[in-house]
């Protein structure tokens, strides 16, 4: 099941993790392999993940180096995220703010009613879309999008509704914001806005941009460059590590990001993060608690103007990724792969590459990452999903975004 599902199925073990800024060491030629420090603060849950009895075979490659052929399913404006209903049907998100189930049987595409007023401006619009835990009981859905604030200011918020449908047509009922952005600012970049359950459904992750702002990626005052950490209906969770704060410093479980825009938990329980950096400086994260990834004080890319920002290095206070990349790829989302279909790359991550428009693969084990391959897809890639059939399912971003399914060669 894709990320969103799987998450739920995952055992409680609790271990410890990082908290506060631990001093890591980085690597260097694009890739590093930090050993997560050690923590008082308890990481999200964990479960204990059974190995393969036997390697896998290994997947035959075709002509053009890739391991998977390529199946065009469906074309989309502007597709932003997907999730995968409980029989298999999807719910796509448009940012210009159509919500869409798509049945996988007829291809028919019904528009879902219901929906909130978004701002489609710059990078805003409608978001993410995940399923409630407990969704085959309650029917409810969280979605994230951009929302217009007083004067020229807007921000990120996240809402939950019942998705309630009859023959066709489909509908959210109760729509109810859960979460905002604070403050809201000027502009309509980086709101980030990925959402995750963590592995016992009992809270909500949200990444927050910083809204090109830079410094409140350090403010522990704003969630602005900040990874939350909510209940259900969208409160601080308890044990937050600044919860002594109060207000929007209890939500914050890691800051210092700059534009998080993928979110997924391990079969271990790990959460992981893709970030995009400046120019260059990309990055995927192993995300502790308390820990602060340095955005804008450290990054291994520098900014648009071409003034140096300081590289991560040990001693300086910020926890460093685990794989970064320079010329940028663009990350646009995260996917960690738990299915049999691609038997070899179970616990592997994988990467939408919006500049790259490319689909990179990530090996990844319980405290490391190493860049393994990247696939050239001639598109950009905004969303990476794995489907209830184990296939790996793409969303391509612009006006014309298609909707692809990889499946292994025979």
């Amino acid at each position: 099941m894709e990320r969103r599902i799987r998450s739920l199925v995952a055992g409680l073990v609790l271990v410890a993790a990082g908290c506060g800024a631990p001093s890591p060491s980085a690597g260097s030629g694009g890739s590093s392999l930090i050993p997560a420090p050690a923590s008082s603060v308890a990481s999200p849950a964990l479960s204990t993940a059974a190995s393969p009895a036997a390697s896998p075979s290994p997947l035959r490659t075709g002509k053009d180096g890739r391991p998977f052929a390529v199946e065009p399913l469906d074309t989309f404006d502007q597709p932003w995220a997907m999730t995968f209903l409980p029989d298999g049907n999807q719910l796509i998100t448009q940012r210009g703010g159509t919500l869409l189930l798509r049945d996988a049987a007829s291809g028919k595409t019904p528009t879902v009613t219901g929906t909130p007023d978004v701002l489609h401006a710059g990078q805003g619009g409608l978001g993410d879309v995940v399923l409630s835990p407990t969704f085959e009981t309650d029917r409810m859905v969280y979605l994230s999008w951009a929302e217009r604030g007083d004067g020229d200011t807007s921000g990120a918020a996240v809402g939950r509704a019942t998705l309630v449908t009859d023959g066709s047509q489909a509908r959210l009922d109760g729509l109810a914001v859960i979460w905002r952005q604070t403050p809201k600012v000027s502009g309509t970049g980086h709101y980030g806005h990925r959402l995750a359950f963590s592995p016992d459904g009992a809270y909500l992750f949200v990444t927050s941009g910083e809204r090109q702002k830079f410094d409140p990626a350090q403010d522990l005052g704003v969630n602005l460059g900040k990874i939350l950490r909510l209940t259900r209906d969208g409160k601080p969770a308890p044990g937050n590590p600044f919860a002594d704060r109060g207000g929007v410093g209890a939500q914050i479980w890691s800051y210092g990001h700059r534009n998080p825009l993928g979110i997924a938990f391990d079969a271990s329980g790990n959460l992981w993060e893709s970030e995009m950096g400046p120019k260059g400086g990309d990055e995927v994260n192993l995300i502790l608690p308390g820990a602060n990834y340095g955005w804008p004080k450290a990054s291994n890319g520098s900014h648009y103007s071409g003034e140096d920002i300081p590289d991560h290095k040990a001693g300086d206070g910020f926890e460093a990724p685990k794989v970064w990349w320079n010329p940028s790829i663009s990350p646009g989302s995260l996917m960690i792969y738990s299915g049999t279909l691609f038997a070899p790359w179970q616990g592997d991550a994988f990467v939408g590459a919006l500049s790259g428009q490319a689909l990179i693969r990530v090996d990844l084990d319980s405290t490391s990452g190493r860049k393994a391959d990247q696939w050239d897809l001639g598109a950009r890639i905004r969303e990476v999903e794995q489907g209830p059939d184990g296939a790996i399912y793409l969303l391509e971003d612009g006006p014309r975004g298609r909707l692809l399914r990889l499946t292994p060669l025979p």
